[in-house]
């Protein structure tokens, strides 16, 4: 490891590169903290793609494992260090380049902090819709490594729609500029979005061109109190049906409501007189925003939904987007561990993957929170224990294998937007077969002969 340090040192120069044991173990895992930690052999934040290039050209030369990462706040393991190595950080490459309003495009360095950008964006009038629960923190990056989600998927998509272009090094050292500010091409291969979702697996993405949208007129909130999970799901697929298209739908139990309302000094607390609930975001133009609220509450009306809350106070709206964003934290005050999952199913078939969970946790006896971005299908089974211990492994374990099996069975998919990392690489072939992903192991190697880049994720050894 010394003589690592001293070749990177000698690259790239002392300030960028860091091997001491506490600066090691900050890089050991992401967000996955139940999955065993990792410890690089070194750290180097670069300044500039050229910098990527250098450090790239070294591992590559001396066959060293190489790892990118951004915020380190994944769901997959799909920064962790498994097979050590040098951990390339990005944070560094911070940089918006530009916003361009005639163009309704942005281009951005990796290291861009999500939320960050967001604001920027916005201050010219601009909408950039993406927005992973972890949007203060996150780059943008990592988003598009993993090919992120966020609420708002159900009616802009997750961050695939919003790549134009994106530069990125070759484990050989050598920098790739593909697609651009153009919001059309048809010139060979679509290297952009390939890059999007590889997950750091064909090489380091440095610079990233988006796509923008002008900013929504008008939004409102509502909240749905349903009788009964099972109520709240044919609810979904009903208002979906009518031609409602909210910008974010999100799906609770009462437990997470309670849980909000304790955690929370919100100016009017949610009612806890449903078992189910449902955060309704319009936005728009004013007249659509009316329009889709009064749909929302006729669907609700003819299911015999006990309750729907339309708030039109702004801020009290908003109190409820933060608690729903920072739901995790608040399950972690409580409970040893949580294991978020991530399937996602066709929406008709909402109201089934619900009941297949709550059969799943009475056949396992265990506690399964669910909530999710119901409006594009995507759930998240939140497996919670209080104790962690052999046997409580093992039932996550059999619990998960429940879930996802019971996703794929209704047509859906193992990731809608946490990727696939080392959490879920035992489940790909369940999904896409063996003929699938040889083919992605043979992309693979026509990117990364030698195997450096991120090893050890997507699929198993």
């Amino acid at each position: 490891m010394r003589s690592l340090s001293k070749d990177l040192k000698k690259l790239l120069g002392s300030d960028q590169v860091f091997t001491s044991p506490e600066d090691l173990l900050a890089y050991a895992n992401d967000g996955t903290f139940y999955l065993k930690r990792q410890i690089p052999d070194a750290v180097v934040l670069p300044h500039a793609a050229e910098d990527v290039a250098k450090v790239l050209r070294y591992a590559d030369q001396h066959e060293i494992p190489l790892t990118p990462r951004g915020a380190g706040t994944g769901l997959a393991g799909g920064c962790t260090p498994v097979k050590g190595g040098i951990v390339l950080d990005m944070k560094r490459m911070n940089a918006i380049r530009e916003i361009n309003k005639d163009n309704m495009t942005a281009s951005v360095q990796a290291g861009v902090v999500l939320g960050n950008f967001q604001k920027a964006v916005e201050r010219q009038g601009l909408f950039y819709p993406p927005d992973p629960q972890s949007m203060s923190v996150c780059t943008l990056g990592g988003n598009v490594a993993t090919r992120a989600g966020g609420p708002r998927g159900v009616k802009y998509g997750a961050t695939g729609h919003y790549v134009l272009g994106v530069n990125f090094v070759l484990p050989d050292g050598e920098i790739i500029q593909s697609g651009g500010k153009f919001v059309k091409q048809s010139v060979g291969y679509d290297l952009p979005h390939l890059m999007t979702g590889s997950e750091g697996t064909l090489g380091v993405i440095t610079d990233i061109d988006l796509r923008l949208l002008p900013y929504p007129e008008d939004n409102l909130t509502l909240v749905v109190v349903c009788e009964t999970l099972d109520q709240a799901a044919a609810l979904v697929s009903a208002i979906i049906a009518r031609g409602a298209v909210p910008a974010m739908m999100e799906y609770v139990i009462k437990l997470a409501v309670s849980v909000m309302n304790s955690q929370f000094s919100f100016k009017k607390p949610i009612p806890e007189t449903g078992e189910a609930y449902l955060l309704v975001y319009l936005d728009g133009s004013t007249a659509q925003v009316k329009k889709e609220a009064e749909v929302i509450r006729e669907v609700a009306m003819d299911l015999k939904v006990p309750d729907v809350i339309v708030e039109e106070d702004k801020n009290a709206a908003a109190q409820y987007w933060t608690a729903r964003k920072n739901f995790f934290p608040m399950v972690m005050s409580i409970f040893k561990r949580a294991i978020i999952e991530d399937v996602t199913v066709p929406r008709n078939k909402i109201p089934a993957f619900v009941s297949a969970v709550q059969n799943i946790a009475l056949a396992r006896s265990v506690t399964i929170g669910q909530a999710g971005h119901v409006g594009d299908g995507n759930l998240h089974p939140t497996l919670m224990q209080l104790e962690i211990n052999p046997q409580t492994t093992l039932q996550a374990k059999e619990t998960i294998d429940d879930l996802i099996r019971a996703g794929l069975e209704l047509g859906g998919t193992i990731s809608g937007e946490h990727g696939i990392g080392i959490h879920k690489q035992e489940y790909l072939e369940w999904e896409l077969g063996p003929g699938q992903v040889e083919l992605m192991r043979r992309i693979k190697k026509a990117f990364d002969p030698k195997g450096i880049m991120n090893p050890g994720k997507i699929w198993t050894a």
